[in-house]
């Protein structure tokens, strides 16, 4: 009985990716693509694989044909409008195919008989009849689809499914070709079918819902409440217009919301997110960054109360773990909204163990960067950390303001405002480009004649948004000192880290210390700006 009732609530995933997805403008996929989806689909549990329409171009012959071929566990199906010749030719494509269906189509919609087919209805009958009956000749597995069901008149949408079935159809899926109708509605519509249609309890129900008004998941889950039992579904959500139900969307609510969608499926969802991927790169067609499931963002978080919640216990904002479809971890996205709470988290991730005024004088830099960045990145934060290794308010020079101008028809102008232990300095320097102008000012304020060895800017994190670390190495008497800042500014990273040097050039001063075993590398002898 348990088993009875397991495939009583069993739901058929039906994959159309290869057909429906690829009807995606642009969105068309080689064949070498097409065949590692279908293998994947396949690994990963879909039950059956609507590998294309084999009458629409020798391309799409092909690739079903190929599919058919390399599939070893679904179901593979291949779509035909109600003509002879393209039932044939999806007979033909699926020869080798372990497991085949056709899925033979016409419209029932009085819109779409009147003014696409200009055909009356009992043309249309006739057309049903013919098909269904030449795809058993090549199958017992015969899906057929009343195009634009949802629209049609109920009258005759009973006649035409009554014909199909007779016809041989096993599978009798109902389109809301156009995404016009609302959950209630597409339920409705199942119950009525159920109840009218003779012999209907025999074949499988299947639901098509595309997203034209984003309920084509919504529509798909109640078609299902109401007795279908297979969902066509593409990955990422994938289809003409809209696009059609995405099957992350549909296995994923199915597996989180057992309480009112007690239903089954053979879907191995941890592979959900490198399918998604994989279609993505194929079709070029990007995933939404909030896209439900596989989005980038389905399981970030960055605003700072969500991170806090999720560092304590994470089902505070999470419905599903991400390991369940197939990342392997949370991302607490570290941005302008992030909270303390986070930034001590990934900095002890990265092997930092942070007392509170160090987590403080981190976290007021931090807010500063995140202003000017969107994301701050794992190596920003390490740079960070690096800026805030001493204590800063001990510095003897502190910059307080920098204006550059520059530019291939006029000289470089520096103005700076600096801080030289309690007083203030409002200096101006001309020089040899931007960082030459900024220094010459600066030795106004700290005069010095130690001569600039190394200079060199490495960009923190990719983008052109990207937090730049400059290092100097300053040589007097031959004394090394060096220094070294962080920020999204390339010339004022550069400045800081020449404040920063200038600061522990004092220092040195000050103790008259020896020169550190740290810097007894060769120096070289240049004393111009050089970028390594």
């Amino acid at each position: 009985m348990k088993n009875q009732q397991s495939n009583q609530d069993r739901v058929l995933i039906f994959d159309t990716t290869l057909r429906d997805g690829e009807q995606s403008p642009g969105a068309t996929m080689t064949l070498k693509h097409k065949l590692e989806i279908s293998r994947q689909l396949d690994d990963m549990g879909v039950d059956i694989i609507e590998a294309g329409f084999p009458n629409a171009s020798p391309g799409d012959f092909e690739a079903v044909h190929e599919v058919a071929s390399v599939v070893k566990n679904a179901v593979v199906c291949g779509l035909a409008r109600a003509v002879i010749s393209d039932v044939d030719r999806a007979g033909e494509a699926l020869k080798n195919a372990y497991r085949p269906r056709i899925h033979t189509f016409i419209a029932t919609s009085p819109i779409h008989m009147k003014h696409k087919l200009k055909m009356r209805s009992d043309e249309v009958l006739d057309a049903i009849e013919a098909t269904v009956k030449r795809a058993r000749k090549f199958t017992d597995n015969v899906q057929w689809s009343p195009e634009d069901g949802t629209r049609s008149d109920h009258d005759f949408l009973c006649r035409a499914v009554e014909t199909a079935l007779k016809a041989g159809a096993t599978t009798i899926n109902i389109p809301d070709t156009v995404g016009y109708r609302i959950p209630t509605e597409c339920a409705d519509l199942i119950r009525m079918l159920r109840e009218r249609v003779p012999g209907i309890g025999k074949a499988v129900i299947s639901t098509h819902c595309h997203n034209d008004l984003g309920m084509a998941v919504a529509n798909s889950l109640a078609a299902v409440k109401a007795g279908a039992r297979q969902i066509e579904c593409t990955i990422n959500g994938l289809g003409e217009r809209a696009g059609n139900a995405a099957l992350e969307e549909v296995v994923m609510a199915m597996q989180v919301r057992q309480d009112v969608l007690p239903f089954t499926n053979r879907i191995n969802s941890t592979k959900l997110t490198h399918v998604s991927r994989l279609v993505s790169e194929a079709t070029q067609f990007p995933v939404q960054y909030n896209k439900a499931i596989v989005g980038k963002n389905a399981f970030a978080h960055e605003a700072g109360i969500h991170q806090d919640g999720m560092i304590k216990n994470a089902g505070t904002y999470e419905i599903m773990r991400p390991e369940d479809v197939g990342l392997a971890k949370t991302s607490l996205i570290m941005g302008k909204h992030s909270g303390r709470a986070a930034l001590r988290e990934k900095l002890t991730e990265l092997g930092y163990t942070i007392g509170d005024n160090r987590l403080n004088a981190v976290f007021a830099k931090y807010k500063i960067l995140a202003d000017k960045k969107r994301e701050v990145f794992e190596d920003d934060m390490i740079a960070l950390m690096q800026s805030t290794a001493t204590d800063e308010s001990n510095d003897y020079l502190k910059l307080q303001s920098l204006s550059v101008t520059c530019g291939t028809l006029e000289t470089s102008v520096a103005r700076i405002k600096l801080m030289a232990g309690d007083i203030e300095h409002e200096v101006r320097a001309d020089g040899d480009g931007p960082l030459d102008a900024a220094f010459s000012a600066i030795k106004q304020v700290f005069p010095h004649h130690a001569r600039l060895v190394r200079y060199q800017v490495n960009a923190v994190t990719e983008g052109t948004d990207a937090q730049a670390t400059a290092s100097i190495r300053l040589s007097e008497n031959d004394h090394i000192v060096v220094g070294q800042a962080s920020d999204t500014d390339t010339i004022t990273a550069s400045v800081l880290a020449y404040v920063n040097a200038l600061n522990n050039l004092a220092i040195r001063r000050q103790k008259k210390c020896p020169q550190s075993a740290e810097y007894t590398e060769d120096i070289e002898p240049s004393g111009s700006l050089r970028a390594v």
